[in-house]
């Protein structure tokens, strides 16, 4: 499931239930691919360390995670590397 790494600008960044989304932009081939990136709930994503701040358009992210099976540009991200390096859980860890 955590396969696909895109590398882009993030354009919007929506902190709402049930999942927050981020916009992303990748330079493609000649034109510009537009993703959307599903993550957990906001309150999910609050207790790994995330707050609706955490992503400002402009970002340059990267993201990793499992592509939408019908092959549209959609992602549901596992983990965020942030442009500081760190690297962000996105998706509740397993329980034990």
């Amino acid at each position: 499931m955590h396969g696909t790494i895109l590398e882009g600008l993030v354009t919007g960044f929506v902190w709402e239930n049930p999942h927050a989304h981020i916009y992303l932009d990748l330079a493609a081939e000649n034109e510009v691919e537009r993703w959307t990136i599903e993550l957990e709930s906001p309150k999910v994503l609050q207790s790994l360390g995330w707050n609706k701040d955490t992503l400002k358009k402009g970002d340059r992210i990267s993201v990793t995670g499992g592509r939408a099976k019908n092959g549209s540009l959609e992602l549901r991200a596992a983990y965020i590397q942030m442009p500081d390096g760190r690297k962000l859980l996105a998706l509740k860890p397993p329980e034990n």
